[in-house]
């Protein structure tokens, strides 16, 4: 791992933030992670981070501080000037090249898991091949909606449709309850204005293992299946811890 110096940082709730690296990153495809890292008491401890940035600019991370973790709340104490352990080259399959075609790309994430999606909607590549992309951000409170300007700013644009959703608290435009239940009862496609389809339909996921298995389950209800390369389905995923 390398030294890589924080750029600048931003604070969308307590305990949930994004920083930019300088630095560069072998292999690098938007959708892919990297290893962040520091030297604790000796050790190099290091952990995979997706990233939200497309090539070519600083490397921007988004990040939740996990209580009692190891390295989360001493990555939360930097700022811009500090240094950080970086991978030199990112790794993962969960890119836009691995999704087959398909008429309407649903792109659905809890909590930091939005990271991928904002790095291909950033870089744009690739997504011409779809009539549709539908961006679902699930979290807990609604003050976790990290990037929710750029989305709905996309979204008025014409690019996206953005549907934020919340389990513990309400609010205006935003749907309430668990991903997988919200699909259960039709809700987030009534939200969304689209339909969720083996026909029509693409779903990546990425976030907390239980929404992925929540949702992969409710899909499989519509015979929607995981896609393999050999196998081509209608999901993929990629799972945070």
């Amino acid at each position: 791992m390398v030294p890589a110096k924080i750029l600048d940082r931003t604070e969308w709730a307590p305990g949930l933030w994004s920083f930019r690296l300088e630095g560069e990153l072998d292999n690098y495809v938007a959708g892919r992670f990297a290893n962040l890292g520091l030297e604790i008491d000796g050790e190099i401890v290091k952990r995979s981070y997706s990233l939200g940035s497309p090539p070519g600019v600083p490397l921007e991370f988004y990040i939740v501080r996990v209580e009692g973790g190891v390295l989360t709340p001493r990555l939360h104490d930097l700022g811009a000037g500090d240094e950080v352990l970086l991978s030199p080259r990112a790794s993962g399959f969960f890119t836009l090249d691995e999704v087959p075609d398909a008429r309407d790309l649903w792109m659905v994430a809890t909590g930091t898991g939005i990271a991928p999606y904002l790095a291909m909607l950033r870089t744009g590549a690739g997504l011409d091949r779809f009539e549709r992309i539908v961006v679902v951000h699930g979290v807990r409170q609604l003050a976790d909606l990290g990037y929710r300007d750029e989305l709905e700013a996309m979204a008025a644009a014409g690019t996206i449709t953005y549907v934020p959703a919340c389990t513990r608290e309400e609010g205006a435009r935003v749907l309430h309850g668990r991903i997988p239940d919200r699909i259960a009862d039709g809700m987030l496609e009534e939200r969304a204005q689209a339909q969720l389809s083996p026909a029509d339909s693409h779903v990546m996921l990425c976030g907390n293992p239980g929404m992925i298995d929540g949702t992969v389950s409710a899909l499989k209800e519509r015979e929607m299946s995981k896609h393999r390369r050999r196998r081509p389905g209608h999901i993929s995923f990629e799972k945070y811890w």
